[in-house]
């Protein structure tokens, strides 16, 4: 019953926030009340554009965090790895603090404007909970449990993949999930060296100091990162 409601929910919100997002002359009316003198209060470019190019900065660079991270972390508490676990952290921490801005400028010769250095840097800024709640879950197995799966036969390769991966999901989901949603609101970045994305009502905004135009692009992302951080909680839980 309860797997009923959370995809009737998940259903009715996409569908709510993809009208919400295409109704543009709804969201000029709503700004230009707001701000009426104002002379411009939506971008122009459609928002339901916007949020398309946001979300596929977003999921394009979250995958790769993804294969990144949990590889990592798999690669660092199994065997022979274990001894490079507490450089791997050390350098997805650094990878963490480093400011996205600051490797948008370093991939800049290489890769230039655009998408590409733009997935570059949010793949690096979202490593960090993914590699932490990849090791935190694969390194707090309970050992009876995998000392019973050994007695069963199970070589480690059906140890990691059958046993120790499902019970560290949970931990894995949740590294993802503040990696997704910190990246909702730093994908904006990517407006400022032409990658596109609901940045750039922000800073076209902000230049002008026309806030009207700042809400356009605020409000979606506020609601995309309340919206996939529910999805993926639902995921663990």
């Amino acid at each position: 019953m309860t797997q009923s409601k959370n995809q009737l929910f998940f259903i009715t919100s996409s569908l709510l926030l993809f009208g919400l997002f295409a109704a543009q002359p709804l969201w000029e009316t709503g700004l230009r009340a707001l701000y009426p003198l104002e002379t411009k209060v939506v971008h122009e470019i459609p928002l339901l554009n916007l949020v398309g190019v946001h979300l596929l900065l977003l999921l394009t660079s979250s995958l790769l965090s993804i294969l990144l991270g949990v590889g990592l972390g798999a690669l660092v508490t199994r065997g022979a790895g274990r001894e490079f676990l507490p450089l791997a952290l050390a350098v997805s921490s650094l990878a963490q603090v480093f400011p996205p801005v600051a490797v948008l400028a370093l991939a800049y010769p290489a890769l230039g404007f655009g998408f590409a250095p733009t997935v570059l840097a949010l793949c690096l800024y979202g490593l960090l909970p993914i590699i932490s709640g990849t090791i935190a879950g694969l390194e707090n197995l309970q050992t009876d449990v995998l000392e019973a799966a050994t007695g069963l036969g199970m070589s480690e390769n059906q140890l990691f993949w059958r046993v120790a991966l499902p019970l560290a999901l949970p931990s894995i989901v949740g590294g993802i999930r503040t990696s997704v949603v910190i990246n909702v609101g730093t994908a904006a970045i990517g407006a400022a060296i032409g990658a596109g994305g609901l940045g750039l009502a922000i800073f076209a905004g902000l230049e002008s100091q026309n806030f009207a135009l700042v809400l356009e692009g605020a409000i979606p992302v506020m609601l995309l990162a309340l919206w996939l951080d529910w999805l993926l909680r639902k995921i663990v839980f």
